[in-house]
C-alpha cells in the first residue's frame, strides 16, 4: 500500500513532465511548426532528394559529379518559378559579389591574351602595377616562377594567378623591349567603377554614364555631379543604357538626389514581404535643372526603377526605347555548400502605382526572346509598334498616362539605327579586331598620342588619317575580314571607332565616350530636349 501511493503522488507529476516534453520536441521540430496537422512526429519529405543522390552517388553503374547533378537539380526546381530567382554555384559567387561590391582584389591590370601571349592592355592609374612601374604593353611571362608565355593559358587562369588578398605580394616576369625585368607587386583593392564618364557635353550640359547601381554608385554619382557643377552643369544627361541594374538601395539613393524631400520612388510588396516605401530624404545635388534619362531594351531593373521615378514624377524625360521590364525584387540566401540562391521575394511598383514587370507566364525560353521578338516585330524601329501587355492607364503627377506590364515606354522614342551596321561593320564588331589593331598601333606609336593630355583635346584634336584608315583595313584583311565588302558608307561609323578605341587606350571608358558620344544620335537629341526645356 505504502508503494501504492508513493506512485499515486508521483505518477500525475511523471505525465506532467512527459506531455511537457513531448509538447516541447513538437514545438522544435519543422515538421510540426509548419502544419496544421496535430501530428507530432511525421517522416521528413526533404530527405527524398537527398536520398536519390545518395543512391546515385554509391549504387550508379558510372562514377558521378554529385555537385553537377545537385546543381541541375536546383536549376530544374527554379526553372518553375520566375525568370530572375537563380541559383549561383560556389566558384561564382565572389564574381558577382564583386560587381555589387564595385572592387576586387587584385593587381590592377587590363590583359588580352594573343599568340600565346599575356599583353597588358591597360594599367589603372593609381594602382598596385602603375606603383610598381608596369606600363601598358608589357608581356606577362612569369606569375611566382611559373611560366605562362608560350602555353595555353586562359584569361580565367591569368586572374587566378593574379589576384589574392589585399596586402599580399605576388612576383611577376615582364618582357619589355625585348628585356626582361622581375618586378614585386603589392595586391590592392581594385575599384570595379559605376561610372564610366562623366564630363560636359557642351556648356551648361553634363553627361553621366552609369553602368551599374553597385555599393559604390551612389558616391561615384554625388562626385561626379559636384565636379560637373563647378563645371557650370545646369542641365543633366544621365545615360542608363544598356545598364542592367543591381542593387535596390543604389537606386533609391540616386533617385533621392534627383527628387524632391517626401516624393515616394518606388514600394515593394510581396507574399511574406508587407509592403515597404522608399521615399526621398533628403536635399539632393540635381533637384532642379532639366533632366533627360536615356534607357534602351537593355535598361533593367535599378535602372527601370530610377528612370519610372523620374517618369511619374514629371522630374525629366526619358528618352531611348522601351526597357527591359524587370520588376521584380530577388534577395540573396547563402547555402552550406558555398553558393547563393537569388530568389525572388517581392514585386516593386513605381509612385503610380504600376508594376513593369513583363509577362513570364509562356516560360523562361519565351522570356528569353522577348528581345528578339520586338525587334522582329518593328518595335526597335517606330514606337508606334510597341505591344502594351496592361492596357490599365496609371498617371504621373502631372496628369499624363504611362503603362506597366513590359518595361518603360520612352517619353521621346529613338530608333534603333540599322543604317549605320552593315553585315561587315557587325563582323568587326562582334570580334576583337578593333581592339587588337588600336593596342598594336598604340604600342609601336606612343610618341604620337603624348602632346594628348586630355580626353577633350584628343577629340578635338586627333584625325584618323587615310593612311591610318589604310593601316587598319590591311590589318582586318589578315584578320579574315573581308575588306572588300567595306563600303565608303561603312567609313565614318569606322574612324569613329577607331578613334574612339584610341581614346579609350589613352583614358578608359571616359575617353571612350567623349569620343563616340559626338557621333551619337541619341545623346545629341537629348541635348536638344534639354534646350527646349530651358
Amino acid at each position: 500500500m505504502p508503494n501504492n501511493r508513493k506512485l499515486n503522488v508521483f505518477l500525475p507529476l511523471l505525465f506532467a513532465i512527459v506531455l511537457a516534453l513531448g509538447m516541447y520536441l513538437g514545438h522544435k521540430m519543422p515538421a510540426a511548426r509548419n502544419s496544421d496537422s496535430a501530428i507530432f512526429f511525421r517522416q521528413n519529405n526533404r530527405a527524398t532528394l537527398q536520398e536519390v543522390l545518395d543512391l546515385l552517388k554509391f549504387n550508379y553503374v558510372d562514377t558521378l559529379d554529385v555537385n553537377d547533378i545537385q546543381q541541375e537539380a536546383i536549376e530544374g526546381m527554379l526553372s518553375h518559378l520566375d525568370p530572375h530567382s537563380i541559383y549561383i554555384p560556389p566558384a561564382q559567387v565572389q564574381a558577382v559579389n564583386e560587381d555589387l561590391q564595385g572592387n576586387f582584389e587584385g593587381i590592377g591590370v587590363e590583359f588580352n591574351i594573343t599568340n600565346d601571349t599575356v599583353n597588358v592592355a591597360g594599367v589603372i592609374p593609381g594602382g598596385p602595377s602603375a606603383d610598381a612601374g608596369v606600363i601598358t604593353g608589357d608581356k606577362i611571362i612569369k606569375v611566382n616562377d611559373s611560366l605562362i608565355a608560350g602555353k595555353k593559358i586562359t584569361s580565367e587562369n591569368i586572374r587566378k594567378l593574379l589576384r589574392g588578398p589585399n596586402g599580399s605580394k605576388v612576383k611577376t616576369t615582364m618582357l619589355r623591349d625585348g628585356q626582361l625585368i622581375d618586378m614585386v607587386i603589392k595586391r590592392g583593392f581594385i575599384p570595379l567603377l559605376s561610372v564610366d564618364a562623366a564630363y560636359m557635353l557642351e556648356p551648361g550640359t553634363g553627361y553621366i554614364k552609369l553602368n551599374k547601381f553597385s555599393e559604390t554608385s551612389y558616391d561615384e554619382f554625388v562626385a561626379a555631379v559636384r565636379k560637373l557643377t563647378k563645371e557650370g552643369m545646369t542641365s543633366l544627361v544621365l545615360d542608363l543604357r544598356q545598364n542592367n541594374g543591381g542593387l535596390l538601395d543604389a537606386a533609391t539613393r540616386i533617385a533621392d538626389e534627383l527628387l524632391e524631400d517626401r516624393k515616394l520612388i518606388v514600394y515593394t510588396q510581396g507574399k511574406a514581404y508587407p509592403r515597404q516605401d522608399y521615399k526621398t530624404q533628403k536635399p539632393g545635388s540635381f533637384e532642379k535643372g532639366p533632366l533627360a534619362i536615356l534607357v534602351d531594351e537593355g535598361s533593367a531593373s535599378a535602372s527601370e526603377i530610377l528612370a519610372g521615378a523620374v517618369q511619374d514624377h514629371d522630374r525629366g524625360q526619358i528618352i531611348g526605347r522601351r526597357t527591359f521590364g524587370k520588376g521584380l525584387v530577388q534577395e540573396p540566401f547563402e547555402l552550406s555548400n558555398g553558393g547563393t540562391l537569388r530568389l525572388t521575394i517581392a514585386r516593386y511598383y513605381l509612385p503610380s502605382n504600376r508594376s513593369i514587370q513583363k509577362s513570364y507566364k509562356d516560360g523562361r525560353a519565351a522570356y528569353d526572346e522577348d528581345l528578339t521578338e520586338r525587334y522582329n516585330h518593328g518595335e526597335f524601329l517606330n514606337g508606334d509598334s510597341i505591344r502594351i501587355a496592361d492596357t490599365v492607364k496609371y498617371h504621373t503627377d502631372n496628369g499624363r498616362i504611362v503603362y506597366g506590364g513590359g518595361g518603360i515606354t520612352p517619353d521621346v522614342f529613338i530608333p534603333f539605327d540599322t543604317s549605320r551596321y552593315s553585315a561587315a561593320l557587325t563582323e568587326l564588331y562582334t570580334r576583337t579586331t578593333f581592339s587588337d589593331f588600336v593596342y598594336n598601333y598604340y604600342i609601336t606609336h606612343r610618341a604620337q598620342f603624348a602632346p594628348y593630355k586630355t580626353p577633350e583635346d584628343f577629340t578635338k584634336q586627333f584625325v584618323i588619317t587615310p593612311e591610318l584608315y589604310r593601316e587598319f583595313l590591311a590589318y582586318a584583311g589578315k584578320d579574315n575580314i573581308k575588306v572588300s565588302t567595306i563600303s565608303a558608307h561603312d567609313e565614318p561609323e569606322i574612324k569613329t571607332r577607331l578613334k574612339a578605341m584610341f581614346a579609350r587606350q589613352l583614358w578608359r571608358t571616359e575617353g571612350f565616350y567623349q569620343v563616340s558620344n559626338g557621333a551619337d544620335q541619341v545623346v545629341k537629341r537629348a541635348i536638344d530636349e534639354l534646350k527646349k526645356s530651358k
